[in-house]
């Protein structure tokens, strides 16, 4: 199901006779040209052209540049270079450079800088010291974004607007007395009276209750653990306030320039979770992300999981990679260089999942500032060398491409829900493991489907399940009723559900489902918990699935089974609990509902593997690939694309699949596909099943 309002791509400038140039992936980077001499820029787009580069996002952090002081304004150099890359056939995503205001600003109004939860001022002096509920701010924000569209509006280069950059990256956590001021807003709309506030943050507690709105504050340093309803519509309101600063770009720009489309660039990697893009995507024309690998064993199956999940948040439809990098960034405890193919196969996986644009932080690297280490399309050794090299190749793969341009993703036939409300709540203080951490669990999930070979799609929680056989809910913490009904009714309808443990527990006032664990999901599980076993670090339990035997860390649960056919496909054999059931299945006519009790991590592949034989989703892949290759399809009315990525360091055949090889080789006319290490391949096939 689509998040997205209707979706408007980038308004490709035309050609000499006034037509639009053919659909084709977009490909480029963040340019800053004021960073350097005006010799270089023509430099720049020679070197532009050679790679083939045909969009280039400009002004992110030129608010300084383009407007020195409250009453002038430069805006030559900024004319200068859209004229240049216009005339090189080079598109422009400009950004409204609102990001980061300038010292002029900060020094006349310092009440636009944020304030931390122990009351330390933000200063300036890095990037993005904005409160995003300040009028002051938004007023000379809002004023710079009516200039740029005024005076470029008609300009033939400018193909998208790009709002701020990365909202909510340094500045998503406000406290202070404009922040609290908004807060209350905020709280007002949510809750008819403070009646209704008051019962929904359980202020009986602790002597908590508030007789006037006027009393209420953002969850500033407390003297112990901060009401958790409250913390938790903290965030709900923080990332609402910056939604609402998006609209008000956005607004603007629209009014100015209808025919443009507008993004912003999320950022869906990592622990990056105080923005529910879910919720923002239908603000905006496209869907934009910046995406960097975190180091770890599971660090591409992590860009594989944020890709999947952006690619559902855009709803199936093209969504633009504003930013990843082609080789190290500045920012990590080590910074290390991408191993060969890492650069391709990086960029392809986006693709696989939706993109339909590849851009990178930056075009040239810098010679100064805090992202000069930070790797570039063009090098501190210039293009002469490995890494730019790379770069021109991966153009001429993207140009051959260009038959993907415009399709969709192929639905899979399992999915994986994402809740943002579930992620803020369970991870809050006070609660039985301080290390449970949200998203690992679901991206253990994934791993797990890659190393079966089958595909998943990562959605989020309001998506419409009804076309999904198998749905995986780790840690649904937070059940609304209407959410806990739509996945009864899954279930209902023939759906196999798994749920994991610490699923079900509260509703959206962070308020307990009584009557035992797992609340919410209790009756269809068939099964009551008393009281959580968390396990302490370094704790572990066994798991007897019939066969080899698993590791559980983290959690465990002693496990009533209230149904009798409730069937138990896994027991604890290690612990306090051996003996008693670590994995349930409850059959509901033809579908089920599992769960699962402790954290399996790379033990749930076996598991997986069962719950999908019961499920009945095979593998697309051929038995001698599946975890070695992962496997996404795109489609159009009567093509499919098949993306083959190889996960491993060592060169991988892909045998017993046909069809026309976009990009790879294939041994022979009907032999394998042969992946080299890190490769990839992407084969047009007919469309089944349409």
């Amino acid at each position: 199901m689509s998040t997205t309002s209707p979706h408007r791509w980038l308004r490709w400038p035309t050609t000499g006779d006034g037509e639009r140039p053919t659909p084709r992936l977009a490909f480029g980077a963040d340019y800053n040209p004021e960073q350097w001499p005006r010799e270089v820029w023509d430099e720049d787009v020679r070197l532009m052209r050679a790679a083939g580069v045909n969009i280039v996002s400009v002004a992110i952090f030129s608010w300084a540049r383009l407007q020195p002081t409250a009453d002038t304004w430069d805006f030559a150099w900024l004319d200068a270079i859209l004229d240049l890359l216009h005339e090189n056939g080079i598109a422009v995503d400009l950004a409204t450079a609102t990001a980061s205001p300038p010292p002029w600003l900060t020094t006349a109004h310092p009440e636009i800088l944020p304030v931390t939860s122990t009351g330390e001022t933000v200063w300036p002096g890095a990037r993005q010291h904005w409160r995003p509920t300040s009028p002051v701010f938004r007023e000379h924000a809002l004023r710079l974004v009516r200039t740029m569209a005024e005076r470029y509006a008609d300009h033939p280069a400018l193909t998208a607007w790009h709002v701020s950059n990365e909202l909510g990256c340094h500045n998503i956590y406000d406290y202070s007395d404009d922040a609290a001021g908004a807060f209350r807003t905020w709280l007002r709309n949510r809750y008819p009276t403070l009646d209704d506030l008051n019962d929904a943050w359980g202020t009986a507690f602790w002597s908590q209750r508030y007789s006037a709105w006027d009393q209420i504050l953002p969850p500033r340093l407390a003297g112990s653990h901060p009401n958790p309803t409250q913390q938790l519509d903290f965030k709900r309101f923080s990332s609402d306030a910056l939604k609402d600063y998006l609209r008000a770009e956005r607004d603007i720009l629209r009014d100015l320039t209808p025919d443009v489309p507008v993004t912003t660039n999320f950022m869906v990697m990592g622990e990056t979770k105080g923005m529910d893009y879910a919720d923002w995507a239908q603000e905006i024309d496209f869907v934009s992300n910046d995406h960097y690998v975190l180091p770890g064993v599971q660090a591409h199956d992590e860009l594989s999981f944020s890709a999947n999940l952006t690619g559902h948040i855009a709803g199936g439809l093209p969504w633009f990679l504003m930013e990843h990098s082609t080789s190290a960034v500045n920012w990590q405890p080590v910074n290390v260089a991408k191993k060969p193919g890492e650069l391709v196969r990086d960029s392809l996986t986006h693709v696989a999942h939706g993109a339909d644009a590849v851009c990178f932080f930056q075009w040239r690297q810098s010679r100064a500032g805090a992202e000069k280490y930070h790797s570039g399309m063009v090098p501190h050794a210039g293009e002469d060398s490995v890494l730019h090299r790379a770069v021109r190749d991966l153009g001429a793969t993207l140009e051959s491409l260009a038959p993907v341009a415009g399709s969709h993703q192929l639905p899979a036939r399992t999915a994986i829900l994402f809740d943002w409300d579930s992620w803020w709540a369970s991870e809050l203080d006070s609660h039985p493991h301080n290390a449970l951490r949200y998203r690992q669990e679901a991206l253990d999930w994934y791993s797990a489907f890659l190393a079966a070979g089958v595909r998943v799609d990562v959605v989020p929680a309001h998506t419409d399940l009804s076309g999904y056989d198998l749905v995986v809910a780790p840690v649904l913490h937070v059940v609304p009723g209407g959410l806990g009904t739509r996945l009864d009714e899954f279930v209902q309808g023939g759906g196999h559900l798994v749920v994991t443990y610490f699923s079900g527990i509260v509703d959206e006032n962070d308020h307990i489902h009584l009557g035992g664990y797992p609340g919410a999901f209790s009756e269809l599980l068939g099964i009551r918990v008393e009281e959580f076993a968390p396990l302490l670090d370094g704790e572990s339990v066994l798991i007897d699935d019939g066969a080899d035997g698993v590791e559980g860390t983290l959690w465990s649960e002693p496990i009533t089974v209230t149904d009798p056919a409730v069937q138990t496909l896994a027991w604890y054999k290690t612990g306090e609990h051996g003996g008693r059931p670590a994995i349930t299945r409850r059959p509901v006519g033809s579908g089920s509902a599992t769960y699962v009790s402790t954290r399996l991590g790379t033990g749930l592949t076996p598991v997986l593997r069962r719950l999908l034989d019961d499920a009945g989703v095979p593998s697309e892949l051929p038995a001698p690939v599946r975890g070695d290759v992962e496997l996404a399809v795109r489609a159009t009315d009567d093509d499919e694309f098949w993306f083959l990525v190889n996960r491993t360091a060592h060169q991988v055949d892909v045998d017993e699949l046909s069809g026309e090889v976009l990009i790879g080789t294939r041994a022979g006319a009907t032999g394998p596909v042969v992946l080299a290490p890190r490769g990839v391949a992407v084969l047009r096939r007919p469309r089944t099943g349409a």
